[in-house]
């Protein structure tokens, strides 16, 4: 039996965390994958395309704000099964630098809001599931280990 993911390619993600005052921005998805879910700003990896400059982008497309520096914080491996999807999410924090987060990508995100880390809104997307649960791997400080 062949399944709806056999001879598909993983795509990259890169999700960024933006915190405010101790509080998580996060974005109610929609027309995509994880419709109805909250998730982080963040979106495909384009070829050619920097981690870091694809979480400003994406920062910027989706909720209106430039950031500053980017820094890696984890990876997951995310499999959509009923979607027959499959991602690796690079996870990156930034600051934000200039704007209010706003939704300015209307075919992609709902609604936003900031939220307390350990109350966040359900259902989550299922990157951030990962990242939560500890399905992540650990960054190079996490594991003694110099680089990632």
């Amino acid at each position: 039996m062949t399944s709806t993911i056999d001879n598909k390619h993983p795509r990259v993600g890169v999700a960024v965390l933006l915190f405010q005052a101790g509080k998580l921005l996060l974005i109610r998805r929609k027309g995509s994958h994880g419709a109805g879910s909250w998730a982080t700003p963040g979106g495909h990896l384009e070829f050619g395309e920097e981690p870091a400059d694809c979480a400003r982008r994406e920062a910027k497309e989706e909720v209106g704000v430039d950031v500053g520096e980017v820094t890696f914080r984890s990876i997951t491996n995310d499999l959509f099964v009923e979607e027959g999807k499959h991602y690796i999410t690079l996870w990156m924090s930034a600051r934000i630098t200039d704007g209010e987060p706003t939704v300015a990508a209307r075919d992609e995100v709902a609604e936003l809001g900031w939220f307390d880390p350990s109350d966040l809104p359900q259902p989550l997307f299922l990157p951030l599931r990962n990242l939560l649960s500890g399905h992540a791997l650990p960054t190079a400080g996490e594991t003694g280990h110099h680089g990632v």
